[in-house]
């Protein structure tokens, strides 16, 4: 019968999957379209904001002018990688994540650096998608801004929990809102290209913008020249890249696809670039044509919709879908650094529990390890966008470097039909993604940027420890087959504190295992000792006890000291310490008993020759093993022949 843990788990994240329901549970075009895009998409809702906050901060209106041609760049920035990880896709069915191109091609020196740089980049696309989408609902509702953090909290706790249910029910959970946010960016760009193609006034907004739009266009084409600003556009362009984050999602999560899952997932691959180029260049023109610049109260999409659509429901519609979309654009994450890490923990990397799929066919550990990880992160940020930003991107920029660079490689040693082209295509996105990622390591440096350079290279050394850890590990255990197995000399410890049904049964199966059993007692009250010792003669057991002294009241010490001195009178004594354990029934009731049998357990785990055994007491259960001790003298004496009449 199931315990009400158990119910709980399913209620929450259904019933355990059997295996061969892997193939299932693989996402068609559509629905990968929400869950694997909408990292990428989502960025809609801040990349235009972040370039207008660092050039605007600068040189203030002046700033709109130059929206619209880095927003241009940046787009076909993002057309050059979607396509060079088209053709990754295909070179790597079955994932060409950064990781595993980087280590194929380029060494495992660039793999790991693309596996830190990615790591760092998904836990970064989940503080910062739940803190922009909680920004776009503190748009339209202020009052709800200092409640920021526990919102974050708890949209990270409940996107955990979806995960955990499982990819195909993740991603039916995602779509809807994922549709609902390109209806309503479609609606918000189609109406501000009308209103900007033919002259029509926008409509009020619920906060008129005390700017003339005619003005701003005006002042914003004014040439600004010298190196600062230069270097000030430089910032910008780096901050408006984090438009580009994401679109390297669909190339790690081959495997999530249908059959044929290299075709879908390059169809899907282009869909997403399409939908991201369009809603980025069209948000980023509309704040130029309408003078909209982002402020701490209200994001771009959040004033380009009071424009178009006035305070009606159409435009909390558009906050709710932003929201939502943020929100589980942090699923691209949850998609991708679970598989990441079960690749990692494969190649011993990582621990070998992310390799492991939990009762859902997810790789559970990892979705619990990125929540708690970003949890922590939005805390220590307050769940402010704009401090997160300056981290943010950098990582993922140098992953695309090294995954075109290892592509480079790769099609120079295949050199199948088409390679210089395919080559040529992939070496010119590294050049670019290479020069935007030393642009962002320079410009974002004093901005918090140096913590990803310093995180980086510490998770790198992570890596390297575990994979130096199960090295040792395997040389240690390895046992050829041929050396004979000596017997050793066989001593069995059973810890006791009385004479009780639990340590009667621990003593039964302390006899079938050695003929040398011996039970001990730490001897911290003398009157108790005496008792004791007295009532066990009377059993007469024929299992002598020793009664040690612990005149400082310790149960644990004598215990451990007994042991200790067994193996050093026979270096090659093997002790075997049973320990009797008593387990309530109820939950509550474990903390109405101590834990001396733990403490035991706990105590001798590293001790060389020696083996610790719990033989658990069920309380309330009716079937003990006392019980069945007795059952069966009974049935021996049932079977024994009858004695013949006198």
């Amino acid at each position: 019968m199931p315990t009400p843990v158990r119910r709980l788990k399913t209620l929450l994240f259904g019933r355990a999957l059997p295996s061969e329901r892997l193939e299932h549970e693989r996402l068609n075009k559509k629905t990968a379209l929400a869950v694997l895009s909408s990292d990428a998409i989502s960025s809609v809702a801040y990349a235009t904001d972040q370039f207008l906050f660092v050039v605007g901060g600068a040189i203030g209106f002046a700033a709109l002018g130059y929206v619209v041609p880095v927003s241009a760049v940046i787009v076909g920035l993002i057309a050059l990688i979607g396509v060079s990880y088209r053709q990754t896709i295909f070179a790597y069915p079955n994932g060409g994540g950064s990781y595993t191109v980087a280590r194929e091609n380029l060494g495992t020196g660039a793999g790991l650096v693309a596996a830190a740089a990615l790591l760092t980049d998904y836990i970064l696309t989940v503080a910062v998608s739940i803190s922009s989408g909680v920004a776009a609902i503190t748009s339209a509702y202020p009052a709800l801004q200092p409640h920021t953090v526990a919102l974050c909290v708890g949209s990270i706790v409940v996107l955990t929990m979806v995960n955990l249910r499982g990819v195909r029910d993740s991603g039916a959970a995602f779509s809807v809102p994922t549709y609902v946010f390109i209806v309503m960016m479609l609606a918000l760009l189609g109406t501000g290209l009308v209103h900007a193609l033919l002259g029509h006034a926008a409509a009020a907004p619920a906060a008129p913008l005390k700017v003339d739009p005619v003005s701003v266009r005006q002042h914003a084409l004014r040439p600004v020249t010298g190196f600062a600003f230069m270097y000030l556009l430089m910032r910008g362009f780096a901050e408006g890249c984090v438009a580009a984050t994401g679109t390297e999602a669909i190339s790690n999560g081959v495997q999530a696809f249908r059959q044929p899952a290299p075709r879908n997932a390059a169809a899907t691959l282009m869909w997403m670039v399409t939908i991201l180029a369009a809603f980025f260049l069209g948000t980023s023109y509309l704040a130029f044509h309408f003078g909209v610049m982002p402020t701490a109260q209200q994001t771009v999409l959040s004033q380009l919709g009071h424009l178009m659509f006035g305070s009606s429901v159409a435009y909390y519609a558009l906050q709710y879908s932003t929201f939502a979309l943020l929100v589980l654009a942090a699923n691209t994450a949850f998609a991708d650094f679970p598989r990441l890490a079960s690749i990692l923990a494969h190649d011993n990397y990582m621990p070998r529990q992310f390799g492991a799929r939990g009762d859902r066919l997810a790789f559970s550990n990892g979705i619990i390890a990125l929540g708690g990880v970003a949890v922590v992160l939005v805390v220590a940020f307050s769940g402010d966008t704009t401090r997160l930003i300056p981290l943010y991107a950098m990582g993922v920029f140098v992953c695309f470097t090294l995954s075109q660079g290892g592509m480079v490689r790769h099609w120079r040693q295949v050199r199948g039909s088409g390679w210089r082209w395919r080559a040529a295509l992939n070496g010119v996105g590294a050049v670019a993604t290479g020069l935007v990622a030393v642009i962002q390591v320079v410009t974002k440096f004093t901005e918090g940027g140096w913590i990803i350079v310093v995180i980086i290279p510490a998770i790198i050394a992570t890596l390297v420890k575990i994979h130096r850890h199960y090295g040792e590990f395997a040389a240690d255990i390895r046992f050829e087959g041929q050396s004979p197995i000596l017997p050793l000399h066989h001593t069995v410890i059973v810890p006791v504190n009385g004479i009780t049904k639990a340590v009667a049964g621990a003593l039964v199966y302390a006899t079938t295992i050695s003929d040398e059993v011996v039970a001990v007692s730490a001897g911290t009250d003398p009157a108790h000792a005496a008792d004791l010792e007295e009532r066990w003669n009377a059993w007469d057991i024929d299992v002598p006890l020793v009664v040690l002294p612990s005149p400082y009241r310790s149960v644990i010490r004598p215990i451990v000291e007994y042991v200790e001195s067994l193996r050093m009178v026979s270096p090659g004594e093997l002790v075997t310490v049973v320990v009797p354990e008593i387990v309530p029934k109820r939950w509550w009731e474990h903390f109405l008993h101590n834990k001396t049998a733990l403490y035991i357990r706990t105590a001798l785990m590293f001790k060389p020759n020696v083996v610790v055994v719990a033989v658990p007491y069920l309380l309330g259960h009716a079937y003990r093993l006392r019980d069945l001790m007795e059952y069966d003298l009974d049935l021996e004496d049932e079977a024994a022949p009858a004695a013949p009449p006198a």
